[in-house]
């Protein structure tokens, strides 16, 4: 479980409360206008900023003091983060090592990573010579082999077509059901919230708001949530 206990966290004239759990294994959308604060949620759990208050708690632990490479925490942006020179193999492998000395052993999970995302004989290609669907895939491969129990996306798909969309979010929830991840994806999209997360935070005014279904908080938003989504709210 994640607990975000009393949590305040400041940026220049900008704060962002929370005071929430979320259960293990849960699918969540993070919903919300821009510059509510969806990005920076993920950045202080990540262990990118620090909070000014409160605790950022993973199964009872304490994880505020922890570097972010020793979180229980995996992070995808929009851009995927790929290294244009090295292949498609070699920026998965650095979900294993930064060094990229992999043994006969990692290899193998890399290969494995690289079939189960539907990249074989991709391997030595460059991010260059991959679609922009491939590169998603590539990133979500990386992310596999951390194999971090909370996974964090920061709306990874948003640059890709709506069927090609949906494609990456099934593999997404293909995975996360998998290896039992917490999952928590930043979308504008009430479309894709639907489809990949039961779950769903509001952020938006300085508040990270509890976690609530998503068909019904999307069917009843209140008002803050009303207003961004462009409809009348009932809650």
């Amino acid at each position: 479980m994640l607990t975000l206990e009393d949590l305040v966290i400041a940026q220049g004239n900008f704060t962002l409360h929370a005071d929430l759990a979320v259960p293990g294994a849960a699918r969540v959308a993070i919903l919300g206008p821009s510059g509510g604060g969806k990005s920076t949620l993920l950045g202080a759990i990540a262990g990118f900023m620090a909070p000014a208050n409160g605790r950022i708690l993973w199964q009872g632990q304490d994880i505020r003091h922890l570097p972010p490479s020793e979180r229980p925490v995996s992070i995808l942006f929009q851009d995927n983060n790929l290294f244009p020179h090295l292949t498609a193999a070699q920026n998965i492998g650095l979900g294993l090592r930064a060094d990229l000395r992999l043994s006969a052993s990692d290899q193998e999970k890399v290969r494995r990573a690289l079939e189960r995302t539907g990249l074989q004989g991709l391997g030595n290609r460059r991010p260059a010579q991959l679609s922009g669907g491939q590169q998603s895939r590539v990133a979500l491969a990386r992310m596999l082999l951390q194999n971090k129990p909370l996974m964090l996306l920061d709306e990874p798909f948003s640059a890709l077509g709506p069927a090609l969309r949906n494609e990456m979010l099934a593999l997404l929830k293909d995975l996360a059901k998998e290896t039992g991840a917490t999952v928590l994806l930043v979308t504008h999209d009430p479309a894709e919230a639907r489809l990949f997360a039961p779950l769903a935070i509001p952020v938006a005014d300085g508040h990270v708001h509890p976690p609530a279904d998503t068909v019904a908080l999307l069917a009843n938003p209140p008002s803050m949530l009303a207003a961004y989504l462009g409809r009348p709210g009932g809650m």
